[in-house]
């Protein structure tokens, strides 16, 4: 692996693991670019090749896991999860949820109540999976190139 290649590679997933601490507050793709130090066009580039999702996607599809556990382990409202999760809208929150998982967040909820089993295993059964995320097998980060 190439010394541009490894730098590439820090720089992507500083910048996904920015996401995921922030994963609630106002984020574009020039602010998560700025983290890896690349241009917006490039980062946008760069990311969906390792990860298989734009940042944009991947940012929602984030919110959407931590609002799918708060609507399964809270009685918080739907529209204070929205919130709660960075959502501006309780409509584009409900329409992402409804794209991302299949089904509505109140359906969401009234199906999946919390169950008692172990926690990897919830995990690994609640974790949403987008038709584009079934039929794309995201390239290696090694395989990147600058």
């Amino acid at each position: 692996m190439s010394r541009e290649t490894e730098i590439l590679n820090r720089r992507l997933l500083r910048a996904r693991d920015a996401i995921d601490r922030a994963y609630a507050e106002p984020l574009d793709v020039r602010a998560i670019a700025a983290v890896a130090h690349l241009s917006p066009a490039h980062f946008s580039r760069c990311f969906r090749t390792a990860f298989g999702e734009t940042p944009h996607r991947y940012l929602q599809r984030r919110r959407i896991e931590r609002a799918m556990r708060l609507l399964r382990e809270t009685g918080r409202s739907v529209t204070g999860i929205c919130s709660d999760v960075g959502f501006q809208s309780l409509g584009t929150f409900s329409r992402t949820f409804r794209d991302i998982v299949g089904e509505t967040p109140s359906g969401y909820r009234r199906d999946h109540r919390p169950a008692v089993v172990p926690h990897c295993v919830q995990m690994a059964n609640t974790r949403p999976i987008e038709q584009f995320r079934r039929s794309h097998r995201p390239v290696a980060l090694s395989s990147l190139s600058t």
